[in-house]
């Protein structure tokens, strides 16, 4: 590239025909994910809206490398996900992605600095004990680090899966259903101090959910529906229409 030259555009996430299926307990294969193409630029901020059910929280897995695709491509700041080894996975989640889940994950026997600290250990920086004493003081914890979880609200709970999500300065965070175990009082405060602290650090969310007051304070709303081809509560198994009052089969995964 010659001086002066812009440099190419890199999407923060790049999702292409990426599929996934599960095989139902009677041996039947199940797609459950079918998008033909997702991206996410740097810093933006994303909630899709899904109901239980519509595979929203196999396509963050399969964005995190929790999960392998059947097929498809998953570029995360410019790396392929999907041609890597599961250690090589798990080290790019450690290096560029934030995750917090719907149960915070919190590991009950460590005090709240230790969850923090723990999360940052698979990271290539390292436990750094002045960060994660700083991301907690984001939150509002400064007088909670040595608390264990089992001591805490449900929202401080919340606030901690927030910070050991971004103590790494990860280039994306993924949120799944992350306000469905707190009330409505603690929703909104949860959700703005997790869009800001992602704006201070620079990252990008993902945010799925169901719920109408978690979806209210995005602007960028898209329905899952939209990007996922395949709904699976009204099709069989080889993905015909299912007939009226017939349910969805169980999926094991």
């Amino acid at each position: 590239m010659r001086d002066g030259a812009a440099h190419p555009h890199i999407r923060m996430l790049t999702v292409r025909n990426l599929t996934k299926s599960f095989t139902t307990p009677e041996g039947a294969k199940v797609r459950v994910v079918d998008v033909a193409d997702f991206h996410l630029d740097p810093g933006a901020q994303v909630a899709l809206r899904g109901e239980s059910g519509s595979g929203k929280t196999t396509f963050l897995h399969l964005i995190a490398g929790i999960l392998r695709p059947n097929s498809g491509s998953i570029l995360i700041d410019g790396a392929e996900m999907t041609s890597l080894s599961e250690s090589g996975r798990d080290a790019l989640r450690a290096a560029k992605i934030g995750y917090v889940f719907q149960t915070f994950n919190l590991l009950q026997g460590h005090t709240v600095l230790e969850n923090v600290l723990l999360g940052m250990s698979f990271a290539p920086g390292g436990a750094d004990g002045v960060r994660a004493r700083a991301m907690l003081g984001r939150v509002g914890l400064s007088h909670r680090l040595r608390h264990f979880p089992r001591e805490l609200s449900t929202g401080q709970q919340q606030r901690v899966a927030v910070a050991r999500a971004l103590a790494n300065r990860p280039k994306l965070v993924i949120a799944d259903e992350p306000t469905g175990n707190l009330d409505n009082r603690n929703t909104a405060g949860a959700l703005d101090l997790m869009k800001e602290v992602c704006r201070e650090c620079g990252a990008a969310l993902l945010l799925v959910s169901h719920d109408d007051a978690t979806l209210e304070r995005f602007t960028n709303v898209r329905d899952f529906t939209d990007i996922n081809r395949m709904d699976n509560a009204s099709r069989t198994p080889w993905g015909q229409p299912r007939k009226p009052g017939e349910s969805a089969p169980r999926i094991v995964e």
